[in-house]
């Protein structure tokens, strides 16, 4: 009986997009002459342990080694599960055919862990009249479950749900709790940040699709299937950069490109964060009450001058990151009626321009639930209006996928909003391109599973997204990647005070060291 628990091996993972399945043998032998039209033995509890085809599924093994493919104890919600794993290489699908639907949208949930490293490891839906649609599974060594979800159009009345493995010897993965039922998923947001983008442009920097070809920056993204800009605004800043002009002269540019748009207020000259809520300098003297009017006069400027140009904001974020509130000390999260009160002249200002802009509230708590509601209920108890729950995911800062899911389930669910991972981000390399070290810097930094890697970089954000996807009830919107052209160019560093500052974040762009696109961009075009 293989336990996961004492798997220790080194993980490398792929990034391959769906053509991944060329390394298994996608046609299947010819499915049984009396398949059924639901899902049998959904949580591998009819047979106990050892059984090689479970009751109701068949195996197929390329490599020949269908015992590959097992049930053993331990499941996610009963006794036992489903396993794929070998003491030597082996590539196995277990599957079942489905006949008789209703044709329509149908959405495959699994519940899974993964030792990660396999050539690939994936729920698919095939044969369903259409397009074969996958979720790849995760790495998970810390041995906590995470929910997937898989959409398909069935157009045929039939459909084979398949679980696969192309693996080398000794990686695993378990699979349990199996659900086929109507309905679709995907995201609606699949954006990046490029408030950057028009400052290194200045400073020089060039961008090239991953053919080669020379490009707009942001017209390789959209290409890519990014489908919303997220831009961020500050008051008076030192370099003359995200400004209301310069906001409104790329959001023109992004509605041209057939983008949304979503506006991140920092209410600040400079960066705001968790670390740091510094009020404007013209707002410096202001006490609270002038404050309220300072908060909703600006939001209401921005807001006001991009509708008039005809670029309305489809959302907008009232503060960033305000883990601890904003313009501290009077919005601080100690006095939180007053912050209730700043947010609320924030998110009114906005209705006011445009009732159809959906106003988030932002945290840097991607995985920490107990810290969400916290503050959430906090909102709520104040009254503040909100649409939209967003929260920063960094994996090597804010845990494990696990983490992220338990959050974005529960928030979900609790306040009844939908949920928004507003940033996002990875390494490509541990390599520098400039004088100023990296935020993510060394091999200890990383995420367990995804190395500093264009296709690390890559499986991070699918599975990020593909996280988001499963929220219950379609409440998981999308994901935003954090500053996806912010390179390496001289003169375009991060303090806007100093010219001559570097860039900490340039190996976490989804351009390389070449400028040219890389493999993790593909993942805009995703469902």
């Amino acid at each position: 009986m293989h336990d996961i628990r004492s798997t220790t091996r080194t993980l490398l993972r792929t990034a391959a997009l769906p053509a991944l399945g060329a390394l298994l043998l996608t046609a299947l032998p010819a499915p049984a002459a009396h398949a059924a039209s639901t899902l049998a033995n959904t949580g591998f509890e009819a047979d106990g342990t050892g059984t090689a085809t479970p009751s109701g599924w068949s195996t197929y093994s390329a490599t020949g080694n269908n015992n590959a493919s097992y049930s053993e104890a331990g499941g996610h919600s009963g006794g036992y599960r489903l396993s794929h794993w070998s003491s030597s290489a082996y590539k196995v699908q277990t599957y079942q055919y489905l006949s008789g639907l209703a044709n329509g949208t149908y959405t495959l949930t699994a519940w899974v862990r993964s030792s990660g490293g396999q050539n690939a490891a994936y729920l698919a839906l095939r044969d369903c009249g259409g397009a074969e649609q996958r979720t790849d599974l995760p790495p998970t060594r810390n041995g906590r479950w995470i929910r997937l979800v898989t959409s398909v159009t069935v157009t045929s009345g039939q459909c084979t749900i398949s679980l696969n493995s192309d693996a080398h010897a000794g990686e695993w993965a378990n699979l349990d709790d199996l659900t086929f039922t109507k309905g679709g998923t995907g995201l609606a947001i699949k954006g990046g940040d490029v408030s950057t983008l028009a400052k290194n442009e200045a400073f020089g920097a060039t961008y090239r699709s991953a053919n080669g070809t020379s490009g707009d920056a942001l017209a390789i993204l959209r290409a890519s299937g990014m489908n919303y800009a997220r831009l961020k605004v500050w008051v008076n800043p030192a370099d003359g950069y995200n400004t209301k002009a310069r906001v409104a002269a790329m959001a023109k540019r992004a509605k041209a490109q057939g983008m949304k748009l979503l506006i991140d207020f920092h209410y600040s000259d400079s960066w705001a964060d968790p670390g740091k809520q510094t009020r404007p300098a013209a707002w410096a003297g202001h006490d609270y009450s002038r404050l309220k009017q300072d908060v909703y006069d600006h939001t209401y400027d921005v807001l006001s001058a991009l509708k008039a140009q005809g670029t309305t904001a489809d959302m907008v974020q009232i503060g960033n990151e305000i883990n601890g509130g904003m313009l501290w000390p009077e919005g601080s999260t100690s006095n939180f009626s007053q912050l209730a009160g700043l947010l609320t002249s924030g998110a009114n200002a906005a209705k006011a321009v445009s009732s159809d802009t959906r106003v988030a509230l932002h945290l840097a708590k991607g995985g920490d639930n107990g810290g969400t509601r916290w503050w959430f209920d906090q909102a709520v108890a104040q009254k503040v209006p909100f649409d939209v729950i967003a929260l920063s995911y960094y994996g090597y800062w804010h845990g494990p996928l696990s983490d992220l899911q338990a959050n974005l389930d529960d928030v979900a669910a609790r306040y009844g909003k939908p949920v928004l991972v507003a940033e996002t981000a990875y390494a490509h390399t541990l390599a520098n391109d400039d004088g100023l070290a990296n935020n993510v810097a060394t091999a200890d930094q990383l995420v367990d599973g995804y190395p500093a890697t264009p296709a690390g970089q890559a499986a991070n954000l699918r599975d990020v997204m593909n996280v988001v996807e499963a929220v219950p009830g379609g409440r998981g919107l999308g994901v935003v990647y954090w500053e996806p052209a912010w390179t390496a160019v001289k003169g375009s560093g991060w303090d806007p005070t100093d010219p001559g500052s570097g860039n900490a974040w340039e190996n976490q762009a989804l351009f390389d060291y070449g400028d040219k696109a890389l493999p993790a961009m593909d993942w805009f075009g995703h469902r």
